[in-house]
Protein backbone atom coordinates (compact mmCIF):
# COMPACT_ATOMS: atom_id res chain seq x y z
CA UNK A 1 0.00 0.00 0.00
CA UNK A 2 2.37 2.46 0.92
CA UNK A 3 4.42 1.76 -2.58
CA UNK A 4 1.02 2.66 -4.63
CA UNK A 5 1.38 5.93 -2.36
CA UNK A 6 4.70 6.63 -3.35
CA UNK A 7 4.00 5.53 -6.73
CA UNK A 8 1.22 7.77 -7.01
CA UNK A 9 2.86 10.75 -5.56
CA UNK A 10 6.02 10.28 -8.09
CA UNK A 11 3.54 10.02 -10.42
CA UNK A 12 1.62 13.60 -9.82
CA UNK A 13 5.26 14.80 -9.38
CA UNK A 14 6.61 14.10 -12.92
CA UNK A 15 3.27 15.45 -14.34
CA UNK A 16 3.73 18.93 -12.79
CA UNK A 17 7.17 18.91 -14.26
CA UNK A 18 5.99 17.96 -17.55
CA UNK A 19 3.22 21.06 -17.25
CA UNK A 20 6.38 23.23 -16.17
CA UNK A 21 8.55 22.30 -19.04
CA UNK A 22 5.42 22.41 -21.77
CA UNK A 23 5.29 26.12 -20.46
CA UNK A 24 8.60 26.99 -20.49
CA UNK A 25 9.51 25.78 -24.11
CA UNK A 26 6.02 27.60 -25.63
CA UNK A 27 7.88 31.24 -23.61
CA UNK A 28 10.61 30.70 -26.01
CA UNK A 29 11.16 30.39 -29.73
CA UNK A 30 13.59 28.26 -31.57
CA UNK A 31 15.37 28.71 -34.89
CA UNK A 32 18.18 26.50 -36.19
CA UNK A 33 20.36 26.35 -33.55
CA UNK A 34 19.28 29.44 -31.18
CA UNK A 35 16.28 29.86 -28.54
CA UNK A 36 15.03 33.26 -28.50
CA UNK A 37 12.83 34.69 -25.65
CA UNK A 38 10.92 37.87 -26.36
CA UNK A 39 10.34 40.10 -23.19
CA UNK A 40 7.85 42.39 -22.95
CA UNK A 41 8.31 44.33 -20.04
CA UNK A 42 9.92 47.62 -20.96
CA UNK A 43 13.57 48.50 -19.47
CA UNK A 44 16.43 50.19 -20.15
CA UNK A 45 19.11 48.74 -22.29
CA UNK A 46 21.58 47.30 -19.06
CA UNK A 47 18.30 46.33 -17.19
CA UNK A 48 16.96 44.41 -20.29
CA UNK A 49 20.35 42.69 -20.36
CA UNK A 50 20.34 41.63 -16.51
CA UNK A 51 16.81 40.50 -17.30
CA UNK A 52 18.06 37.61 -20.04
CA UNK A 53 21.35 36.98 -17.64
CA UNK A 54 18.81 35.95 -15.32
CA UNK A 55 17.34 33.51 -17.98
CA UNK A 56 21.07 32.25 -18.47
CA UNK A 57 20.89 33.68 -21.86
CA UNK A 58 21.96 37.48 -23.16
CA UNK A 59 20.12 40.10 -25.52
CA UNK A 60 20.21 38.49 -29.02
CA UNK A 61 23.24 38.68 -31.45
CA UNK A 62 22.41 38.58 -34.93
CA UNK A 63 24.79 36.49 -36.67
CA UNK A 64 23.09 36.12 -40.45
CA UNK A 65 20.96 37.52 -42.84
CA UNK A 66 18.21 34.35 -42.47
CA UNK A 67 18.15 35.36 -38.53
CA UNK A 68 17.32 38.55 -39.11
CA UNK A 69 14.84 37.60 -41.47
CA UNK A 70 12.86 35.19 -38.77
CA UNK A 71 13.43 37.88 -36.15
CA UNK A 72 11.79 40.65 -38.45
CA UNK A 73 8.85 38.50 -39.28
CA UNK A 74 8.04 37.48 -35.78
CA UNK A 75 8.57 41.05 -34.44
CA UNK A 76 5.91 42.14 -36.65
CA UNK A 77 3.71 40.14 -35.90
CA UNK A 78 4.53 40.82 -31.86
CA UNK A 79 4.48 45.08 -32.60
CA UNK A 80 1.74 47.35 -31.79
CA UNK A 81 2.90 49.94 -33.52
CA UNK A 82 6.03 51.25 -35.38
CA UNK A 83 7.28 52.33 -32.26
CA UNK A 84 6.83 49.18 -29.93
CA UNK A 85 10.68 48.34 -30.75
CA UNK A 86 13.00 45.57 -28.75
CA UNK A 87 16.42 45.76 -27.86
CA UNK A 88 19.10 43.28 -29.20
CA UNK A 89 23.12 43.59 -28.15
CA UNK A 90 24.08 45.94 -30.54
CA UNK A 91 25.77 49.12 -28.95
CA UNK A 92 27.69 52.16 -29.96
CA UNK A 93 29.57 52.75 -26.47
CA UNK A 94 33.26 52.44 -27.32
CA UNK A 95 33.35 55.36 -29.96
CA UNK A 96 30.18 56.97 -31.41
CA UNK A 97 29.33 55.29 -34.78
CA UNK A 98 31.55 51.89 -34.02
CA UNK A 99 28.90 49.27 -33.59
CA UNK A 100 29.91 45.97 -31.30
CA UNK A 101 28.06 43.15 -29.31
CA UNK A 102 27.23 43.55 -26.31
CA UNK A 103 28.70 45.46 -23.15
CA UNK A 104 27.82 47.11 -20.57
CA UNK A 105 26.72 50.62 -21.02
CA UNK A 106 26.57 54.26 -19.03
CA UNK A 107 26.03 56.75 -21.78
CA UNK A 108 26.16 55.35 -25.16
CA UNK A 109 23.16 54.77 -27.87
CA UNK A 110 21.50 51.16 -28.12
CA UNK A 111 20.39 49.34 -31.37
CA UNK A 112 16.35 47.96 -31.34
CA UNK A 113 14.64 46.22 -33.67
CA UNK A 114 11.26 45.82 -35.17
CA UNK A 115 9.29 47.42 -38.16
CA UNK A 116 5.62 47.56 -38.37
CA UNK A 117 4.28 46.68 -41.71
CA UNK A 118 6.31 45.24 -44.65
CA UNK A 119 9.57 45.02 -42.51
CA UNK A 120 11.50 46.19 -44.93
CA UNK A 121 15.58 45.52 -44.93
CA UNK A 122 16.26 48.78 -42.74
CA UNK A 123 15.00 47.58 -39.17
CA UNK A 124 17.51 48.63 -36.56
CA UNK A 125 17.35 51.66 -34.87
CA UNK A 126 19.48 53.49 -32.42
CA UNK A 127 18.04 55.23 -29.48
CA UNK A 128 19.68 56.38 -26.08
CA UNK A 129 20.27 53.19 -23.88
CA UNK A 130 18.23 54.57 -20.72
CA UNK A 131 15.15 54.32 -23.36
CA UNK A 132 12.79 51.54 -22.30
CA UNK A 133 12.31 49.18 -25.19
CA UNK A 134 10.99 45.38 -25.31
CA UNK A 135 13.82 42.76 -25.86
CA UNK A 136 15.06 39.65 -26.97
CA UNK A 137 17.53 37.36 -25.34
CA UNK A 138 19.10 34.21 -27.04
CA UNK A 139 20.65 31.26 -25.85
CA UNK A 140 21.37 27.86 -27.37
CA UNK A 141 19.00 25.03 -27.12
CA UNK A 142 19.92 22.14 -24.42
CA UNK A 143 21.47 18.94 -25.03
CA UNK A 144 18.50 17.22 -26.95
CA UNK A 145 18.12 20.67 -29.25
CA UNK A 146 15.25 21.92 -27.60
CA UNK A 147 13.98 24.91 -26.39
CA UNK A 148 13.25 23.35 -22.65
CA UNK A 149 15.48 24.42 -19.86
CA UNK A 150 15.18 23.44 -16.95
Amino acid sequence: MVLVGLLAAALIIIFRLYKMCLKWAKDWDQYEEKCYYFNFIKSSWNDSRRSCADLGSDLVKIDSREEQMFLNKRLRDLMVDDEDKFWIGLTDSGEEGRWFWSGNIPDADCVRMGRKGDGGPKCWFDRFCDHLQKSICEKKPNQKNMCVFF
